[in-house]
């Protein structure tokens, strides 16, 4: 029962915000980009939660979190940008696609975890 998608083409990061959010007590399937992310998604209907990255193949971030709104209809899962982009042009449209926060790399898991929590609870 997934409650957080991490969503990098980065396999470092996926593997350090997955480990970290693990030893933290929640459950965690992992994606490689948008695409990808998408398809988890509609397989694991426990995720509550998705952390994603802007930048990646086949499909970015961005679109992939308005496709869960619009294509999809998702409005009940959270969508958190971890990325190192912190352009307002992209946080807007984060804002319009119904993002829930922005976090800038690196992931400091300590910082975060309690809102994560919240997000998932």
């Amino acid at each position: 029962m997934a409650q957080i998608l991490v969503v990098d083409d980065s396999s470092t990061v996926r593997n350090e915000v997955g480990d970290f959010l693990k030893a933290n007590g929640l459950s965690v399937v992992t994606a490689v980009d948008g695409k990808d992310g998408l398809d988890k998604l509609k397989a694991h209907p426990s995720i509550k939660l998705v952390v994603s990255d802007v930048n990646m193949p086949n499909m970015d971030g961005l679109t992939m979190a308005e496709k869960i709104r619009n294509e999809h209809k998702n409005g009940a899962v959270g969508i958190i940008m971890l990325t190192t982009e912190n352009s307002p042009a992209m946080k807007e449209r984060g804002k319009a696609a119904g993002i829930k926060g922005w976090i800038v790399k690196p992931f400091n898991g300590p910082v975060v975890i309690g809102t994560l929590k919240k997000l998932v609870n």
